[in-house]
């Protein structure tokens, strides 16, 4: 049975530094990993880390849909764990930013795990970036 993550941030930050701190390489390299992002449908690229045992360090994704500043969605195929990330972005009335992140297909609940502690702690970097814009 497959699993899915769901989590929620909320960022001091326009849309447009948030959608640009998602869908910029460099900016993504910061925060998540090194990569060859560019949001274009159809693109596969990379994440990149140093390997560890039984781990080479490569995510390999592909672009699935963009749609700029509200919604980003790739496919995340990382040691035989094939999921979907979806970013949905929304501006509230305060005018900071609801950041949503799905990530679906889990097979293994210790992968489950290990993201949603990894996309905790990388959204937490991610805050630091948006300070920076």
């Amino acid at each position: 049975m497959k699993q899915d993550l769901s989590l929620d941030f909320q960022f001091k930050s326009s849309i447009k530094q948030v959608w640009n701190a998602l869908t910029d390489s460099d900016k993504l390299a910061k925060w998540v990993m090194d990569n060859d992002f560019k949001p274009i449908v159809g693109h596969r690229f990379q994440f990149r880390r140093e390997p560890v045992a039984g781990w080479d360090g490569i995510i390999h994704c592909e672009v699935l849909e963009v749609v700029e500043p509200h919604r980003l969605s790739y496919t995340w195929d990382s040691g035989g764990e094939n999921t979907t990330i979806i970013w949905t972005l929304q501006e509230n009335e305060d005018g900071n930013v609801h950041l949503h992140l799905d990530q679906i297909g889990f097979s293994k609940v210790q992968a489950l795990g290990g993201a949603k502690y990894g996309w905790t702690s990388m959204c937490g970097q991610l805050e630091k970036v948006l300070v920076e814009l």
